[in-house]
């Protein structure tokens, strides 16, 4: 049996309630954008953090501390580092912050050496507008990631203030990497002149490894290093380094799950309650669906379909505007200099749609079931 063939019958019977199809519509729309928000936030921590097999990259951090503002690093470390077997690459970085504290606006300026970063980010980096050239021409200039741009609207060729740094915007970049995406890079020395910090003073160093196997061994190599120095080290993998700044967030985002299944909670009641009001109305009409010859199974597809058709149309609104303000918002929450994306694709809106599907059959099982088994005789008598 096709149940499309059922959708006029359907449609007449959410648009015959309109003010209660609207509202209740109104509410699983309100509770789906809530829900797809903090999935969208789950997902940005999931990908911000989780480690693959391909990470090969370690970052060595001031030991305790946490802020880029209290971490400093002679930038001479970087030759020792280099020597240690297994490393490829030390790229030194100035890190400057807008704001230390957790917010959705920081501003992370992050000080290269330009032809070091290019020649071992350059590949990961997809210039979106502006010139290579001109960033490593200018000074001042900064390769701004997209989000960030998109969020404080800039474009190649404007300057900028942020953390009191004035920087040349010389192109937009995109990455797959979370952290490109809310930072501005300039060049090592700008930085650290603008922070009034004197030269051959750096935040961490991104550490390249030969390959993901020997991330530990080498970590501990390099603590050990400078295990007696003035400025001893603290070194992570890049993925544990942003978990272990960021827990704060990741609690409050760990947190907000509950809110979203409270938020499916909400929705179940919505179209339960929907559905029982509309089944009580209507016992009489099932009655003569039932003496057309309608089973009682058939019936209570009807009910059923008519539960889904309204969860997905809320659903569909909620999940939607969630969707385009994660997509279109450019947010992300922000601490110590490290981003954490609010993630918005196509597979989160279809999962929305999916548990509001599944949500609507749930609803309308005992209602449905009820109906089934009612008899004609006692349909007329009740109606």
């Amino acid at each position: 049996m096709n149940p499309t063939r059922f959708v006029p019958y359907i449609t007449k019977q959410i648009v015959r309630h309109r003010v209660r199809s609207a509202l209740t519509a109104a509410g699983i729309a309100v509770a789906m954008f809530l829900f797809t928000a903090v999935q969208a936030m789950n997902a940005g921590v999931t990908q911000a953090t989780q480690a693959s097999a391909n990470d090969t990259t370690l970052v060595v951090y001031r030991k305790d501390r946490y802020c880029p503002a209290t971490s400093a690093l002679p930038q001479d470390y970087q030759r020792r580092i280099e020597s240690i077997d297994g490393v490829t690459a030390a790229i030194p970085v100035k890190v400057v912050v807008s704001n230390c504290r957790t917010s959705l606006d920081v501003v992370t300026f992050r000080g290269v050496p330009k032809d070091a970063f290019l020649a071992e980010r350059g590949d990961q980096l997809k210039l979106v507008s502006g010139s290579f050239d001109d960033w490593k021409r200018r000074t001042d200039a900064a390769l701004v990631g997209e989000s960030l741009a998109s969020r404080r609207n800039l474009k190649p060729g404007m300057t900028f203030d942020a953390a009191g740094i004035t920087a040349y915007i010389a192109g937009v970049i995109r990455s797959d990497d979370p952290q490109d995406l809310n930072t501005a890079y300039t060049a090592l020395e700008f930085v650290q002149l603008a922070g009034r910090d004197q030269l051959g003073i750096v935040t961490q160093f991104n550490v390249k490894v030969a390959d993901a196997s020997m991330l530990e061994s080498i970590s501990a190599q390099i603590d050990e290093t400078f295990v007696s120095a003035q400025d001893p080290t603290a070194t992570f993998p890049e993925k544990a380094f942003v978990m272990r700044i960021a827990d704060d967030i990741i609690e409050l985002v760990g947190f907000a799950r509950w809110l979203g299944l409270g938020c499916l909670a909400a929705v179940l009641a919505l179209v339960a309650n929907a559905i029982v009001l509309s089944v009580q109305s209507r016992i009489a009409e099932h009655a003569v669906l039932q003496t057309l010859g309608y089973s009682g199974p058939l019936v209570a597809m009807l009910i059923i379909l008519e539960g889904v058709a309204l969860a997905l149309i809320g659903g569909l609104f909620g999940a939607a505007a969630a969707f385009l303000v994660a997509r279109f918002g450019s947010f992300a929450l922000s601490v110590e200099g490290i981003t954490i994306p609010v993630v918005a694709s196509w597979q989160l809106l279809v999962t929305g749609l999916l548990v509001c599907g599944t949500i609507g059959i749930i609803a309308g099982l005992v209602p449905a079931w009820q109906a089934s088994r009612r008899e004609i005789a006692a349909c007329f008598r009740a109606a």
